[in-house]
């Protein structure tokens, strides 16, 4: 889509809107120049959306809503141009087959018709700071729907070159991000608390959005109405989402992907964007949260597991007893050496046991629907370990 001088073509871009734009079902053979123009304009919908959300939470901890607000607009951006390639997809049938674009198109839908009730939710209820509010899961559970949709697209139709692994590496990462995002509360809430004990009532939450989280509970301004909006979840929430429901798609990202240290790969990559946030959120003055930096642990159990020479069946007791340990201790470390929210350890037989029948499921799953490629080849991955 370039002129010999490497600029944008106008003429290029008509060219191939008229070529393109014509009336198909899904599951059409797609042109390689056309994937690649789709799933590019995918990641960058995508990034947008993991940036304005990233930020939107920051945002957040300092400040009181705004429809708005410039993580509003961002993730807007990402969303519009996310909703364009569901109507491409829709209407021509291009990249993506009638799976995939079910899972598109779903998704696509929850989150839109999540927004409403969410501006809804918040003019009555108030305070935009709950990441576990059912508005909020609603737009999770739309964008996770979305993101496996497209993972589910790039896999059957993006050549089998250099760049596969690696989009496939970072699309399953961002499912586990989405499914993550609401332990952030936690996540931000702890530094936001230890703002204020480093220097009570100037915390990173400003006088308004103070003021109304202690008239939420009656209270006056002060640690306890601060508390109640940063730290609102029992303290087992953390540990158990964290470990008992997210660690599992670093378990299918290695089953699917099959190669060593996968799902070390897919935690470093989020560990590492989580530390990158933090930096640039810390040097513009908005609120940071505590870096997740156990999730290498647990990345590493994972992996350590599939090395072992025991059954798919048996990977998955094994591995929640090994992950639990490991997790449970780094995270205790964290908290002492770093930071990290506050956690049960009661809670850790339950993050276990919650793994174990998730990591169960997920094996049955796979091994009974594989994924198949466009020409019907389907791929069993729970037991092959693909080095190269």
């Amino acid at each position: 889509m370039s002129t010999k001088n490497g600029s944008w073509s106008v003429a290029r871009v008509r060219e191939l809107w008229g070529l393109y734009w014509t009336r198909g079902t899904a599951g059409r053979e797609t042109p390689a120049e056309l994937f690649s123009i789709m799933y590019a304009w995918w990641f960058v919908a995508l990034v947008l959306k993991l940036l304005g959300g990233s930020w939107d939470i920051s945002w957040h901890f300092e400040t009181l809503r705004d429809d708005l607000a410039p993580p509003h607009d961002l993730n807007t951006v990402g969303t519009g141009i996310a909703v364009a390639l569901v109507l491409f997809h829709t209407y021509t049938g291009y990249g993506a087959d009638r799976r995939t674009l079910r899972w598109m198109q779903w998704g696509t839908g929850i989150f839109l018709v999540a927004i409403p009730i969410d501006v809804v939710n918040h003019n009555v209820n108030g305070l935009d700071i709950t990441t576990w509010s059912p508005s909020h899961s609603l737009l999770f559970i739309g964008t996770a729907a979305m993101l496996i949709g497209v993972a589910m697209g790039w896999y059957r139709g993006a050549g089998r070159g250099r760049w596969f692994t690696a989009g496939w590496l970072v699309l399953l990462t961002l499912v586990f991000e989405d499914f993550w995002f609401p332990n952030e509360q936690q996540e931000y809430g702890i530094l936001e608390l230890a703002s204020w004990d480093r220097d009570p009532g100037h915390p990173y939450a400003d006088r308004e959005l103070l003021e109304f989280a202690a008239n939420q509970i009656g209270r006056p301004v002060g640690r306890e109405a601060l508390a109640g909006f940063s730290l609102p979840m029992p303290d087992w929430v953390y540990p158990v989402w964290g470990i008992g429901a997210c660690v599992v798609i670093l378990a299918i990202g290695r089953q699917l992907i099959g190669r060593r240290w996968t799902a070390t790969a897919m935690a470093g990559l989020y560990v590492g964007f989580r530390a990158l946030l933090w930096l640039v959120l810390s040097a513009t003055h908005f609120p940071p949260s505590a870096v997740p930096f156990f999730l290498i642990a647990a990345g590493l159990a994972v992996d350590a597991v599939f090395l072992l020479p025991i059954s798919q069946w048996l990977r998955p007791v094994v591995g929640a007893v090994l992950v639990t340990v490991a997790s449970y201790a780094l995270l205790a470390v964290q908290s002492v050496l770093l930071s990290a929210p506050p956690r049960a350890d009661w809670s850790a037989p339950v993050a276990a046991g919650s793994l174990l029948v998730l990591w169960l499921a997920a094996t049955w799953f796979l091994h009974r629907y594989p994924l198949r490629t466009p020409q019907g080849d389907s791929e069993r991955l729970s037991t092959a370990d693909h080095s190269g």
